[in-house]
Order: structure tokens, then C-alpha cells, then sequence
């Protein structure tokens, strides 16, 4: 059994040896959390649907570390079980599997599409459940009761508080994923496998490159820290999900935004 008082600080966010697979890991938050894996030590897998901005971020992540790339559509399930076939086909043993693929839409009430809950919710709750599902088996190989494999589900603050933005399925979504991440949590902890979510507040992403345009200032004067989030916030939350020094927690819901929505 490890003898936690016997870790040093580094020991406590080594990744050295590790398998990781980050969806959407070519921009934005994925990227941030892929670059905080590799400089832990993990070879990580990223995934997005096109395959040029695949290659491209393989290209700018690997002078971190080891990194291959993968493009799928994740919001199919067949797509789902392919990733899983290319990458355990490398990597027998997964540690890491990070759901951050995602995608919003706003639009207001009276107008807002059938096609556009069924893009936001086909990926953004449904691709994490077929993900777990299908890399489970892997999952399982790399899990042991004193170094569980860890699953780590990017949720929102969008998802804890309501947004200003007509984003219904984006925000209702994220609430999902957080109940997504317990209800997985409870059946898969006997299992040796943490399931947990970070819900990220404002961070420079394609995503919120409008929103930050138009209302950046005001963005960060409303949060308690008083600034928008920096790669390195959500590198260092993945790492310590994915590491000794959180193999003791499952089941959390964990805001990274400042203190936004945790003090509104």
C-alpha cells in the first residue's frame, strides 16, 4: 500500500508512465489540460472531428511530450468505439480519460432549434457516457485500489449557475454532465476507476472568443479573483485529478472560475 507520508511534493503530480486520452484537445480548455498531462509525464491521445487541427495541435503539444492525435466525430457512438479501438490498440492500459469535447448554441427562447439540442446534447452529454463506456474495459486494466484510473468530465459553471446568454441546451447539458459524473462515480468507484468534473468558468477558448471580446472587463471585475482563467488554472486542476495527490476524490463537481458562480 503507498505511504502517502513517503511522497514528496513532485511524487504526489507525477504522471510519468500514464496514458491519457483528451477529447477536444486541439484548442481551448483541452488543449490547456492535454499540456498540463504531458508536462506531468503522460503520453496523451487528443481527439477532435477535423483532422487538420489534429495534426496541428499534435505538432504545437509535442514538445511537451508524447502526443498522438485521432480524429473522430464524437457525437456518434460508433465514432466513440473507434477512438477507443486506435488508441487501446497503443495503449492496452488507459489511466486518463478526459471528456472535454463540446459544443453551445444560443439563440433566444421562441426561436431556438430542435437541431440545435440535439447537436449540444449528442455531444456534450451523450459522447462522455458512450467515451466511458467504450474505453471501460482499458479503464479497468489500469485501475488498481491505490492508483485508481480517473475519468474527468469538463462541466460548466453554466451548468451550477444560470447564464446571462439564451444557451438553454448548453447550460442544461453541463447540469447533466455534473449528475452524469455522480451517478458514475457511485458504480464505478468500487471498480477502482474516479469519475470527477471541473466545471470552468471564463477561459480564453474559441468558445468564449466573442463573449470575452464584447465583455471581457466586466467578466473579470465580476469574479472574486478579479481575472479571466490562464492555461495554467486548468492544467493544474487536470493534473491533480489525474494524480496521487487526487486519487482520493470521485465524485466531485470541482468550479475553476474564480469564484463566479460559488459566490454569486
Amino acid at each position: 500500500m503507498t505511504d502517502v507520508h513517503a511522497s514528496t511534493s513532485a511524487q504526489l503530480f507525477d504522471l510519468t508512465g500514464k496514458s491519457a486520452v483528451v477529447t477536444g484537445g486541439t484548442r481551448g480548455i483541452g488543449m490547456m489540460m492535454a499540456r498540463g498531462l504531458l508536462m506531468a509525464g503522460a503520453r496523451v491521445w487528443i481527439s477532435s472531428r477535423k483532422a487538420d487541427a489534429c495534426e496541428q495541435a499534435r505538432a504545437e503539444l509535442s514538445e511537451y511530450g508524447e502526443v498522438h492525435a485521432v480524429p473522430a466525430d464524437l457525437s456518434r457512438e460508433d465514432e466513440c468505439l473507434r477512438l477507443a479501438e486506435e488508441v487501446t490498440a497503443a495503449a492496452p492500459e488507459l489511466h486518463i480519460l478526459v471528456n472535454n469535447a463540446g459544443a453551445t448554441w444560443g439563440e433566444p427562447l421562441e426561436t431556438f432549434p430542435e437541431s440545435a439540442w440535439d447537436k449540444v446534447l449528442d455531444l456534450n452529454l451523450k459522447s462522455p457516457f458512450f467515451l466511458v463506456r467504450a474505453f471501460l474495459p482499458a479503464l479497468r486494466a489500469a485501475a488498481t485500489a491505490d492508483d485508481p484510473a480517473r475519468v474527468i468530465n469538463v462541466g460548466s459553471i453554466d451548468g451550477i449557475h444560470v447564464p446571462i446568454l439564451p444557451t438553454y441546451a448548453y447550460s442544461s447539458s453541463k447540469a447533466a454532465v455534473h449528475q452524469l459524473t455522480r451517478h458514475l462515480a457511485k458504480e464505478l468507484g468500487p471498480q477502482s476507476i474516479t469519475v470527477n468534473a471541473v466545471a470552468p468558468g471564463p477561459f480564453p477558448s474559441k468558445m468564449m472568443a466573442a463573449t470575452l471580446d464584447a465583455f471581457g472587463d466586466e467578466i473579470a471585475a465580476s469574479a472574486p479573483l478579479r481575472r479571466i482563467g490562464r492555461p495554467d488554472d486548468m492544467a493544474g486542476v487536470a493534473v491533480y485529478l489525474a494524480s496521487r495527490a487526487g486519487a482520493y476524490v470521485t465524485g466531485a463537481v470541482i468550479p475553476v472560475d474564480g469564484g463566479i458562480a460559488t459566490t454569486a
